[in-house]
């Protein structure tokens, strides 16, 4: 696979400090039951790396220490370490809400008997990948099959409340470009997923968040071996919009990675560009309990021009509406 840090480090991004704390986002592993063309983890099956106990009980730890209000639980399938239900139940006990980043398929997996329930129980946000609402664009980008099982999740998920007016059970979807593109309107492509999945599928969910790929790991990779790299970067700082700059995630959001080790976004995690703190190498979660890090700068190269660019990306979708 081709490194794409050496390709991006331009420093041509606007400098960007951090607001007050407001999110923990916390990567359980790499392990996932799919492997996605646009996967900025380059998670897949054969992963191993998984967050130990010990560093669940940091992150706990953090959580009650640093009144932490919202935990955001991605991967790979976060699902899938073993860890996972503890720790969202622990978390809800604090006080803290929970969004799951699922891939839908998950609930399917062996072993994942009674997650859909476990998730509704405790009043889980469900943060779902589906980056198209067409069978063919979503195997192609997916693996074959992924599509059924996707509607088959959401249909369940919907028996059980989310997504459903009369609910309070948090049903979200995410869109993701089939290719080096900027993602579409977010209001008009919600509207069309929204029609064309309950017609269809009698499913329903309450937004759509539309997101930029991000040129690293497996997708950075393959735009290098097409010979498009460049061309979408150059993309992506023509698109750049300065007033986004207030509403990326970074600024309000520490990512941790499955050994405890802090950075200011999930990207940056996936590139080796650490929180900086006093000037160490890395910081670990434990030494952040009783820091205030607003006013620290945050680590830029180029690639964040995937979350300025256009109407904007963050994890709650696009920034501009």
């Amino acid at each position: 696979m081709h490194a794409t840090l050496p390709l991006i480090q331009h420093y041509g991004f606007p400098s960007v400090r951090r607001a007050r704390l407001e999110t923990l986002q916390v990567n359980l592993g790499y392990r996932c039951n799919q492997s996605c063309l646009h996967c900025h983890v380059n998670a897949g099956p054969n992963r191993t790396e998984m967050m130990d106990r010990a560093t669940v009980a940091d992150v706990l730890a953090f959580i009650g220490v640093a009144g932490i209000k919202r935990l955001d639980l991605t991967g790979g399938a976060p699902e899938l370490n073993p860890h996972f239900r503890e720790l969202v139940a622990r978390a809800r006990e604090l006080g803290a809400g929970v969004i799951d980043r699922c891939n839908l398929t998950v609930l399917e997996e062996p072993g994942q008997e009674g997650l859909a329930e476990f998730l509704a129980h405790q009043g889980v946000e469900i943060t779902a990948s589906l980056p198209c609402y067409l069978e063919d664009n979503v195997d192609r980008q997916r693996g074959k099959g992924v599509f059924g099982k996707s509607v088959r999740a959401l249909q369940r998920l919907n028996a059980l409340g989310y997504g459903r007016r009369d609910s309070a059970l948090e049903l979200n979807l995410v869109y993701n470009p089939q290719g080096p593109s900027l993602p579409p309107d977010q209001a008009g492509l919600e509207a069309t997923y929204k029609q064309h999945l309950e017609e269809r599928f009698g499913v329903s969910f309450n937004r759509l968040y539309t997101l930029a790929n991000m040129p690293i790991q497996r997708f950075g990779s393959t735009l290098v071996s097409q010979g498009r790299f460049n061309a979408y970067m150059a993309l992506l700082r023509e698109a750049h919009r300065d007033e986004n700059l207030e509403g990326v995630m970074c600024r309000t959001l520490v990512s941790v990675d499955w050994m405890g080790y802090v950075y200011d976004c999930d990207f940056n995690q996936m590139l080796g560009l650490p929180l900086v703190v006093e000037g160490r190498a890395r910081t670990h979660l434990s030494d952040l309990i009783g820091r205030d890090l607003s006013g620290n700068p945050v680590a830029v190269r180029d690639h964040c021009y995937g979350c300025t660019a256009g109407q904007g990306s963050s994890c709650g979708g696009a920034l501009d509406g």
